[in-house]
């Protein structure tokens, strides 16, 4: 199946595609409210909660501005490289957890998330330059 095919199959069989569904396929973070799926030989992954899939797109968004300059984009790109997209989405919920309690395991995203609106309200208000530099250090990714 070519990659046309295949992102059109995705988009007829998932309503709610994973915002975070880099990291979560990689394993760097998990989430109760996924659930994985099948496509032609491939996995994609869908959140359950559709409440939950609108408070993660907009931390996702959040992030890729913060990480912007960490990143060396001029603008706001619609599609980074996945390297890129892997440091924002493995590199920015670790670093969230590090600053939060001092551990990169992200075990539940909606839990991190529910942690992050408790600390500092709203998603606005996390210290996105702590999150940055954390991030540096806790997410590494693959090295050839």
């Amino acid at each position: 199946m070519d990659e046309a095919a295949y992102q059109q199959k995705v988009s007829e069989m998932l309503d709610r595609p994973c915002t975070f569904e880099k990291a979560v396929l990689s394993g760097c973070v998990a989430c109760l409210r996924v659930q994985r799926v099948q496509i032609a030989e491939r996995e994609a992954v869908t959140c359950r909660s559709a409440s939950c899939l609108s408070r993660c797109t907009a931390l996702h968004e959040l992030l890729r501005h913060n990480f912007s300059f960490a990143l060396g984009l001029t603008h706001d790109n619609p599609v980074l490289p996945h390297a890129k997209e892997m440091r924002v989405q493995c590199g920015g919920l670790m670093g969230i957890q590090k600053i939060l309690n001092d551990s990169t395991d992200v075990d539940n995203v909606d839990a991190l998330l529910d942690s992050v609106l408790q600390q500092w309200g709203d998603l606005a208000d996390i210290p996105y330059s702590e999150v940055v530099h954390a991030a540096a250090l806790s997410y590494k990714g693959r090295h050839g």
